[in-house]
């Protein structure tokens, strides 16, 4: 008897316990819901972030300075980085920073460049990606439970950088909506590429420049997101891993963290208003500013003569006095990228006026003069620099090159009739 009084109470508690368990649950709210199914249930916690816009936030330059470059200048140097691509094992990563350079509107007289359009379509839709690397190799769009990831490593058939594939893209200016074909589904869109991306982010990754530069175009104001594994993260979090370290170890000797982090200060500035908390906290942003400056006053004093800034310019005016061996394409990456930053940096965070002239002449000098090879080899760095000077001239390179090519018709290149000289009698 005792027995059964006992399994009877042991029931009885057990009931209660699973109806307050149950009242529990049915009172969680629907994040809470799923991050318990995903601790306990073992589903996957897939958190979803509102985008409100179609297209993402564009930083416009500050400046229209004929002094910096001029129109023959800017043609001549965009004429150099247009996309001419072999069809054959394209690769993403030119593909990407072509795209980034010109947009998704860009358009081209001469049937033999790229257009925005072929381009994205290559990024975003298996089928065009498979056509020119075959079958066996591994898809660049990779499919997820609730998403698409980009491959990213250091191959000539992958994406180099984590979410760069996303911010180039981002840059510009694709839609929202935009379809992504990947290996067997064609439902997706970049939306799922975007939110796959905000749910792998780990702030400890080596690399987080262009998952600032996406995450900021598409989501400012709002200023923060979760993660899969739960964690709440924001932009102060990705303003501080930007600036910490070392300028050297950075991706390009470290120019990318300095745009990024002048990206984010933009997008806080012109996007805050009453109905939202800044993006980045008022701590933050004098942060972020002090460390910018801190960048004016290295470039200022680690200038060459000629123009040119060198891969160490981060050690200041040491890098003129003691310099090092430097490989050009390193120049062309330094010069290029600080140039890029400041064009939509406020005066106040710039070099003398002077140096920044100086600088542009030394790069359209170098694109200019170099060999049509040379600059393919080392495209992705020269994109960078076509991009700078068309936002030297408050322009993008698109915008620019589409009312050129008005005036400027493309005309094909009629070879010349060989001259057959008969044989010596």
């Amino acid at each position: 008897m005792k027995r059964r009084d006992a399994w009877i109470r042991f029931a009885i508690v057990q009931v209660v316990f699973i109806a307050a368990l149950g009242v529990a649950f049915a009172r969680l709210s629907s994040t809470e819901s799923k991050i318990f199914n995903s601790q306990f249930v073992r589903t996957s916690y897939l958190p979803t972030v509102n985008i409100t816009r179609k297209t993402p936030l564009v930083i416009e330059p500050f400046y229209n300075d004929p002094q910096v470059v001029t129109d023959e200048e800017l043609a001549q140097v965009l004429m150099k980085i247009r996309p001419k691509f072999a069809a054959r094992h394209l690769k993403p990563n030119y593909v990407e920073h072509a795209l980034r350079a010109w947009s998704v509107h860009a358009e081209f007289q001469d049937p033999e460049i790229m257009s925005g359009a072929a381009m994205l379509d290559f990024l975003t839709d298996h089928g065009k990606y498979i056509a020119s690397w075959g079958n066996e190799t591994k898809p660049l769009l990779q499919e997820k439970e609730k998403g698409v990831a980009i491959r990213w490593e250091s191959k000539i058939d992958a994406s180099v950088h984590h979410d760069h594939w996303l911010a180039c893209l981002t840059e510009a200016g694709v839609s929202l909506d935009q379809p992504v074909f990947t290996p067997t589904r064609r439902d997706m869109t970049i939306n799922d590429v975007l939110q796959q991306a905000l749910r792998d982010f780990r702030p400890d990754e080596r690399e987080v420049e262009w998952s600032a530069m996406a995450f900021g175009l598409w989501l400012a104001p709002d200023n923060h997101w979760k993660t899969t594994n739960h964690r709440q993260l924001n932009f102060d979090l990705l303003a501080k891993r930007l600036m910490r370290g070392d300028q050297k170890f950075g991706v390009c000797s470290g120019t990318h963290r300095v745009y990024s982090l002048m990206l984010l200060w933009r997008l806080n500035d012109e996007n805050s208003d009453s109905n939202h908390p800044p993006m980045l906290s008022p701590a933050m942003q004098d942060a972020v500013y002090a460390h910018l400056e801190s960048i004016r006053d290295k470039i200022k004093v680690s200038q060459f003569a000629d123009g040119h800034w060198s891969s160490d310019w981060s050690r200041g005016a040491d890098a003129v006095k003691t310099p090092i061996e430097d490989d050009e394409y390193k120049q062309v990456i330094a010069t290029g990228h600080h140039l890029e930053w400041l064009a939509i940096a406020p005066k106040e965070l710039h070099p003398p006026h002077h140096q920044i002239i100086k600088a542009a002449k030394w790069i359209i000098k170098n694109t200019t003069e170099s060999s049509d090879e040379k600059i393919l080899k080392s495209y992705t760095f020269y994109s960078h620099v076509g991009n700078a000077l068309a936002l030297w001239r408050n322009t993008h390179p698109s915008k620019f090159w589409k009312s050129w090519q008005q005036q400027h018709p493309f005309q094909k290149a009629v070879s010349k009739p060989q001259t057959i000289v008969p044989p010596a009698p």
